[in-house]
């Protein structure tokens, strides 16, 4: 990455709320365009959090700071605006949506940001042909697409779907929470590959993971550690091998030595 690329993502002191109990003390942190960074720590330290905070979840409440996404303020946007602005979430547990086929689904929030784009719809047949190519690469079978979301999928195919609607969107930002949770071998081929094409098109990534492997095949700009709210450490790919190796709960002086 170049630092003359303009953030695409600001985050200045970002802190954010559940109810009464703040989650997220203070978070800063720009992302460039194409970028990736990967976030790692210990179960509650809030990497679920920033994701469904950025996405615009009613239950977490931004409680000091700033987010800024393409210049516009974040904050002030609704989900669906956010999400017409580019930004994609992957759930960590995907859930289903009983009575609305996957299909529609997909195409109806597809032309929602083609609009928002100045774009012309996809008609249904166009949409079909697109989505059941993505689907093959993916391994998603293409009976699929007619069931309703996510309704009798397994953990696996349920990520698939995630990334079958990462590949019809083509959002500007997604944030992959956990996204190889579930998947086979097969399955983490299909994210990497998948993550590298749309990383080369300018959409940039915050992947959530702990899965060393997948993390060293995506080749990440930044890792980060999160532990009580905030980012307790920054580096590269050595700072995710080393919590591979060390875990989170060792002190600094034992993970260099």
């Amino acid at each position: 990455m170049t630092t003359s690329t303009p953030p695409l993502l600001q985050l200045d002191a970002l802190r954010v709320a559940i109810g009464e109990k703040t989650i997220l003390q203070s978070i800063s942190l720009d992302v460039a365009p194409g970028e990736l960074v990967v976030l790692m720590g210990a179960n509650g330290s809030g990497k679920s959090t920033l994701g469904l905070a950025l996405a615009g979840h009613p239950a977490y409440h931004a409680t000091n700071g700033t987010a800024r996404f393409g210049g516009a303020d974040l904050l002030a946007m609704e989900p669906q605006d956010r999400a017409r602005a580019g930004l994609f979430l992957s759930f960590q547990a995907p859930p289903e949506i009983p009575g609305v086929k996957n299909n529609l689904f997909i195409r109806t929030a597809m032309n929602a940001v083609r609009a928002a784009r100045g774009e012309d719809p996809q008609d249904a047949y166009d949409f079909l042909g697109s989505a059941k190519a993505a689907a093959t690469t993916l391994g998603l079978p293409e009976n699929m697409l007619n069931r309703p979301v996510n309704d009798g999928f397994s953990g696996g195919e349920r990520k698939r779907n995630e990334l079958l609607q990462l590949s019809l969107l083509r959002p500007r930002l997604a944030v992959l929470d956990e996204i190889d949770s579930g998947m086979d071998v097969d399955g983490v081929r299909a994210v990497v590959e998948l993550v590298q094409r749309l990383r080369s098109e300018g959409t940039a990534f915050i992947v959530v993971s702990h899965y060393l492997q997948l993390i060293e095949s995506l080749q990440p700009d930044t890792v980060l550690r999160l532990a009580d709210g905030q980012i307790a450490e920054r580096g590269d790919i050595t700072l995710a091998q080393r919590i591979a190796r060390t875990g989170f709960v060792q002190a600094p002086e034992l993970a260099e030595a």
